[in-house]
């Protein structure tokens, strides 16, 4: 399966941002505006995503992400996967927030 990439700073300001990563992982840290779902819900959820704009799905490296963006896009939602991830998105100096108020970090 194949699926389209972009990178952290050329995300679009009104991005539909979809996280995969665990619940751990989410706690620790995040995009502000992101919505949570781990990949191995995933399917179960999909109803819960939006089905008539893009989905940027994001991971802690882009592997998770990439899976997510594949299937997203074989089962007919346009998904495009969030090249490297987290550490990327942390590289570049983009707003995080952590579920327990401490400094957020990419776990």
């Amino acid at each position: 399966m194949t699926f389209p990439e972009i990178d952290v700073k050329s995300l679009p300001d009104e991005a539909y941002l979809l996280d995969v990563r665990e619940p751990d992982e989410w706690r620790a840290g995040h995009a502000p505006d992101a919505c949570h779902i781990p990949l191995g819900e995933l399917q179960g959820r999909v109803g819960e995503l939006p089905p008539d704009r893009p989905i940027y799905v994001i991971c802690r490296v882009g592997g998770r992400s990439a899976h997510a963006a594949a299937w997203l896009n074989h089962v007919g939602r346009e998904a495009i996967n969030v090249g490297g991830g987290m550490q990327s998105w942390a590289a570049a100096g983009l707003p995080m927030v952590s579920e327990g108020g401490g400094t957020p970090f990419v776990a």
